[in-house]
């Protein structure tokens, strides 16, 4: 990091040339070390060149990612977005989808709940997909498992109020909590418990799985928005304004 920083830094400079022109390598010892005495002596007076070649650096490192992340959503499109077993909110019909790899026992992901919803609700034409994406655990693994049986078994709706429940729930995820969840709302909790293990289930949290390895997503929350990957917690400010770049392009 640091030798390309520095690198960065005397390409804009010009103070390499020498070492272009011949090849450091060509140098002799005494000539080597009075080149790097004067870069040296140079940074030392003038530090801010560092923080210009850092900012340098980094935008060049946004812009390449930005075009890994669109061919990376590109050739994964159709398992981002209609995977045929996720559940799909918000406008169905929207002019954009926003996908998001979660975990329940996710700090940020818990951060990000209401602020994700208050975006989908106010815009009213973003198509929401919610990727159960276990990775903090096996209280993690337990709920996604719960809320994958509990679409499967008593459908869509009954899946975002149990997705919804989890979120914001308080304590440990256990299988006394879990039928608590599913009476609160009138469900049956046995046919949901049989099913947390089933195949079924299992697929869906190995495919996520798979996909996320595919798209180098090691974290939640992560969205995809359009031809976008954001890793990690967006305020919601910072999100409205993305959804508006996107529909801009």
């Amino acid at each position: 990091m640091i030798r390309t920083i520095l690198a960065s830094a005397l390409l804009a400079l010009g103070l390499n040339a020498p070492a272009r022109a011949a090849g450091i390598g060509d140098m002799t010892d005494t000539e080597r070390q009075v080149f790097r005495d004067e870069v040296r002596a140079y940074l030392l007076e003038n530090p801010e060149v560092l923080m210009e070649a850092i900012a340098v650096l980094e935008q060049r490192q946004a812009r390449a990612q930005a075009g890994n992340d669109a061919s990376l959503v590109k050739t994964n499109a159709q398992a981002i977005f209609d995977d045929g077993y996720s559940w799909v909110g918000g406008n169905p019909e929207g002019d954009v989808t926003l996908v998001e790899f979660m975990d329940y026992r996710c700090s940020y992901c818990r951060k990000a709940f209401d602020e994700v919803a208050q975006l989908v609700s106010e815009d009213g034409n973003i198509r929401f997909v919610v990727k159960e994406f276990p990775i903090l655990g096996e209280q993690s693994l337990q709920a996604a498992r719960f809320a994958i049986a509990t679409k499967k078994v008593a459908g869509d709706a009954a899946y975002k109020q149990v997705h919804d429940a989890l979120m914001t729930m308080r304590g440990n995820v256990t299988d006394a909590s879990l039928k608590a969840v599913a009476e609160r709302f009138d469900l049956e909790p046995d046919p949901i418990m049989e099913k947390m293990d089933s195949d079924a289930v299992n697929a869906i949290i190995r495919k996520n799985r798979e996909l996320a390895q595919r798209l180098q997503i090691s974290g939640t929350p992560t969205f995809v928005l359009e031809d976008r990957m954001l890793r990690g917690y967006v305020p919601l400010e910072n999100m409205q304004e993305i959804v508006s770049e996107v529909r801009a392009d």
